[in-house]
């Protein structure tokens, strides 16, 4: 087939062959030398399906949940705790939500350090993933349909009636490398950041990072199947904060924080492996969420995307010991993913050593672990229905 001419491939006809065992699947990692070796139009006809993967804190997330009802009299739980964490209560009788970054209400560094959290939404996910018992507190004013006012009862993961976790903001889209050019330490979500640039911290897993690999979202929208969580998940439409319309490089790139995702799967199929409990010394607590999306290679465009390297991805650098509290943060330059991952990056005049949130290791894992799937026949790709906005 000529290098001029045009692929085009469907993802019913790539679903086709996974089922067959004879989609051809290569981690984000692998395609980089695949299309530079055959160049975009080669590697479309030869690839069917990219996949990709990040780890990393994720605070916009959270699960929601049915504790089911006791022996009569029910109840209508306004309020509800899972080990001291409050959840919002504010739904049907016995449904709640717990937000990942919400703490114990009796956390044990609060007491010593006040506004500093070691236990929260995050961690109590996790303790029910590895099996562990949580204590649930629910109270309610009493109705003639629900007159029970107070619930107590020790719950395994099995004992809810349902689990989703639902994360509102997911897969950030590029995001800031933390600096601070005060002269005090600045406790934030990104870490520590101490003064006079002695960090810089980042969070992103780059060339593996779901959407720099489909950078207009034109694979990706309502009824995309993804790993989740060690699970399978869905995306169901454009995350909070979405921001379709960022300046990017001639390869798609966006410079600034942009697209996000909003997702969800049912917390009873995941692993504690990929949602761990965070706490953020000075800041508080969230959960490090595990992400992986399929690229499917429509044609030589989806080739070229998912041939995006570390240095093709550069990250905006934000001064949060000054500009961040204030506004919106001011760009102080950008720095390539290939830079951070080196382990020190130049700052103005001096060289300052970098710091990862995101597991660029366990990102490879979530990566290799979806393309098992898919070469397992285990895994097919989910059709979207509705497509997110990228401008």
């Amino acid at each position: 087939m000529s290098e001029q001419k045009k692929v085009r491939k469907t993802v019913r006809e790539i679903n086709d062959r996974i089922r067959k065992g004879q989609a051809v699947v290569l981690t984000a990692k692998e395609m980089i030398d695949a299309v530079k070796s055959m160049g975009k139009v080669k590697a479309a006809q030869e690839v069917d399906v990219v996949t990709t993967g990040t780890f990393s804190p994720m605070c916009s997330s959270g699960i929601f949940f049915n504790i089911g009802q006791p022996e009569p009299p029910l109840i209508k739980a306004g309020k509800i705790w899972l080990n001291d964490v409050p959840a919002y209560g504010g739904l049907a009788a016995v449904d709640g939500y717990l937000g990942v970054t919400e703490p114990a209400e009796d956390d044990p560094l609060n007491k010593v350090f006040p506004g500093r959290f070691k236990y929260g939404g995050g961690h109590v996910i996790e303790d029910l993933l590895n099996g562990q018992k949580v204590r649930v507190r629910a109270a309610g004013y009493g109705t003639d349909c629900y007159p029970r006012k107070l619930l107590e009862r020790e719950m395994a993961l099995e004992d809810f009636r349902s689990v989703e976790l639902l994360n509102p903001r997911n897969g950030y889209q590029n995001y800031n490398c933390a600096v601070n050019f005060g002269e005090k330490v600045v406790y934030t979500y990104m870490g520590p950041i101490k003064p006079r640039c002695a960090n810089a911290n980042y969070a992103t897993a780059g060339a593996l990072s779901p959407l720099f690999n489909d950078p207009y979202f034109r694979t990706i929208g309502l009824g995309t199947k993804i790993f989740l969580g060690g699970g399978v998940g869905w995306v169901i439409g454009a995350g909070t904060q979405h921001n379709p319309k960022p300046k990017r490089t001639p390869r798609g790139i966006p410079l600034t924080p942009s697209g996000t995702l909003m997702v969800k799967g049912d917390l009873k199929g995941m692993q504690a492996r990929y949602l761990r409990g965070v706490s953020f010394l000075g800041y508080g607590c969230s959960l490090s969420v595990g992400l992986g999306i399929p690229i499917p290679i429509l044609d030589e465009e989806m080739a070229w995307f998912t041939g995006v390297a570390d240095e093709d991805i550069m990250i905006p650098i934000v001064d949060y010991g000054h500009d961040y509290p204030h506004g919106v943060p001011k760009n102080h330059g950008h720095v390539s993913y290939a830079e951070l991952r080196s382990g020190t990056i130049r700052v103005g005049d001096r060289d300052t050593a970098t710091v990862p949130l995101t597991s660029y290791t366990y990102s490879l894992e979530i990566a290799q672990t979806l393309k098992q799937w898919i070469e397992q026949g285990a895994f097919t790709l989910g059709e979207p229905q509705e497509m997110i906005h990228s401008e």
